[in-house]
C-alpha cells in the first residue's frame, strides 16, 4: 500500500496496511512466522544483514515477518515513519527512553499516568541511572519549569489511565520543542482512531497493544512509533543516535538511517540488547484485532456514555470522571484532541470510601474483576487494593485512584445490561456502607 496515509481512509489501513497476500502460498491473513531464524542466501548476504548494509531478516529477537507486519500497519495508522513491536507496554515505555538516555540523564513526566508506569519511572529506572520528575499536567508550564539541562524527553499520557484526565498536548510539544527533546506520548487508551498525537506535536508515541489494539484480552504487546521528524543530530544530547557505534563498525544511525534512525536504532540495539521481543502469534493476534478497531472503538465510546451518564445520576455514586460528561472539566480538550469521544476507561466514586468500592467490584457479575482494559468485555477494579496499592496514599490520590475509586473499561455488550450489572452492584455496597 504505497503513499498509505495519504491515499486509503484509516479503516482501510487497519485491515491492509503492511500486508500482502503471502508470495508463496496464496494466503490472504498475515502468517504466524513461528521460527527463530532466517536462511542467509550467502555469506556476503550474512555480512551484510549483521551490519545493517541490507533490510532483511536474521533472528527473530530482531525482526519477525508477522511482527513485521504489525510494526508497519501501526506506524500507518499513527502516521509514524517507523515503528518497534516488543513484548508488553512497559517493554515499549523501555525502549522508547533507550536511544535517548545515558546514565545520569533526567526525564519529565506527568504525575497523571497508570500506577506501574510511576513505579517504572520513579523506581525501576534509576537502576538505569535515568531520574524522572513527576509533574502536574493540569497546567502545561509545569513541564518547563521542571526541566533541567540533562532532561532527554517529556513523556505524558493525553488520556490518563486511571482518571480519564486529558493532557493539553500541545503546548506540551511546544514546551519540548523549544527545550530539543522529545515528547513521547502513550496513546493506549486512545488509540489511533480517537486521537493521533503526532498531529499535536507529540514526536514519539508509544502503545501498550495488549490493550485495545489487540482489543479481546489475548495477546501481550507494546510498540514504540517514530514521527521520523526530530532531528537526532542536532544536538549532542542523543549521542546513541548521532555518533558512531562501536557495535556496527562507526556507524552512525542518523546518517546511515536519516528518518529511521530511530526506529533501526529500537531493531538493532533495544531488541537486540534488552530483548523484549513480541512473539509472532501474539503479533498475529494484534492484527487481527486492528481490523476492527474502527467498529470497536465507535460502540466502546457509545456504550461508555451511556454507562457515565447513568453513574452521574446513581445516588451511591459521588462523582464521575469521564471527559464526555458536559460538567466534566475536560470536556472541552476532549473536543479539542478526542472529537470521535474520550475512550471507554473512566473512574467514578463510590459513597463509602473503600469498603464500598471493593464491595462494588466483589458483587459485579456480567463485568469481570480484572488488571487488564481495552477488551471487548466490560472490565471493573478498584485501583487502590490493586493496581496502585504499591504507590503511597499521596500518590494513590494524585494518580486519581483514591480509595472510593473504581475504574470502568467498557465493553461491547449491551449497554443495558452494562448498566443494570453496575446498579445491582452500587446497591449491595449502600448496604456494606451502612
Amino acid at each position: 500500500m504505497t503513499d498509505a496515509n495519504f491515499t486509503y481512509g484509516f479503516e482501510t489501513r487497519s485491515i491492509h496496511a503492511g500486508a500482502s497476500p503471502d508470495p508463496t502460498t496464496g494466503a490472504r491473513s498475515t502468517p504466524i512466522f513461528q521460527t527463530t531464524a532466517y536462511v542467509f542466501d550467502d555469506v556476503d548476504h550474512a555480512a551484510s544483514l549483521f551490519n545493517l548494509q541490507t533490510f532483511g531478516y536474521i533472528y527473530s529477537r530482531l525482526t519477525n515477518p508477522t511482527v513485521s507486519v504489525l510494526e508497519e500497519r501501526v506506524a500507518s495508522l499513527e502516521g509514524g515513519r517507523g515503528a518497534t513491536a516488543c513484548a508488553s507496554g512497559h517493554a515499549a515505555q523501555v525502549l522508547a527512553f533507550f536511544p535517548l538516555m545515558e546514565s545520569g540523564d533526567e526525564f519529565v513526566a506527568s504525575k497523571k499516568l497508570y500506577g506501574g508506569s510511576v513505579t517504572q519511572f520513579t523506581r525501576t529506572f534509576k537502576k538505569f541511572g535515568w531520574t524522572g520528575h513527576l509533574v502536574d499536567p493540569a497546567e502545561p508550564e509545569n513541564f518547563r519549569k521542571a526541566l533541567t539541562p540533562k532532561c532527554k524527553a517529556i513523556f505524558l499520557e493525553i488520556l490518563a489511565n486511571p482518571g480519564g484526565i486529558i493532557v493539553d498536548v500541545e503546548p506540551v510539544a511546544k514546551i519540548a520543542r523549544e527545550a530539543g527533546i522529545p515528547l513521547i506520548v502513550d496513546n493506549t487508551l486512545a488509540t489511533p482512531y480517537l486521537c493521533r498525537p503526532f498531529d499535536w506535536g507529540a514526536d514519539i508515541i508509544v502503545h501498550s497493544t495488549t490493550k485495545f489494539l489487540s482489543g479481546h484480552g489475548n495477546a501481550m504487546g507494546g510498540v514504540v512509533i517514530d514521527s521520523g521528524k526530530f532531528d537526532y543530530a542536532k544536538s549532542d544530547k542523543f549521542p546513541a543516535l548521532s555518533k558512531p557505534e562501536p557495535a556496527y563498525h562507526g556507524l552512525t544511525f542518523t546518517e546511515t538511517f536519516g528518518d529511521l534512525a530511530y526506529t533501526i536504532h529500537g531493531h538493532a540495539m533495544g531488541l537486540r540488547d534488552l530483548g523484549p521481543t513480541m512473539a509472532p502469534v501474539n503479533a498475529f493476534l494484534t492484527i487481527t484485532g486492528i481490523e476492527t478497531l474502527a467498529l470497536r472503538m465507535e460502540r466502546h465510546v457509545q456504550n461508555a456514555q451511556k454507562v457515565a451518564e447513568f453513574l452521574e445520576s446513581h445516588p451511591a455514586v459521588s462523582w464521575v470522571s469521564y471527559a464526555g460528561l458536559k460538567k466534566n472539566p475536560y470536556y472541552s480538550l476532549a473536543k479539542k484532541y478526542l472529537p470521535k469521544g474520550p475512550g471507554s476507561v473512566f473512574t467514578f466514586g463510590v459513597k463509602g470510601g473503600y469498603e464500598a468500592g471493593v464491595k462494588v467490584v466483589e458483587s459485579v457479575e456480567l463485568l469481570s474483576h480484572l488488571a487488564n482494559l481495552g477488551d471487548t468485555r466490560s472490565l471493573i477494579i478498584h485501583p487502590a487494593s490493586t493496581t496502585h496499592r504499591q504507590l503511597t496514599t499521596e500518590q494513590q490520590m494524585t494518580a486519581g485512584a483514591g480509595p472510593d475509586v473504581v475504574r470502568l473499561s467498557i465493553g461491547l455488550e449491551s449497554a443495558d445490561d452494562i448498566i443494570r450489572d453496575l446498579d445491582v452492584a452500587l446497591a449491595k455496597s449502600v448496604k456494606k456502607a451502612a
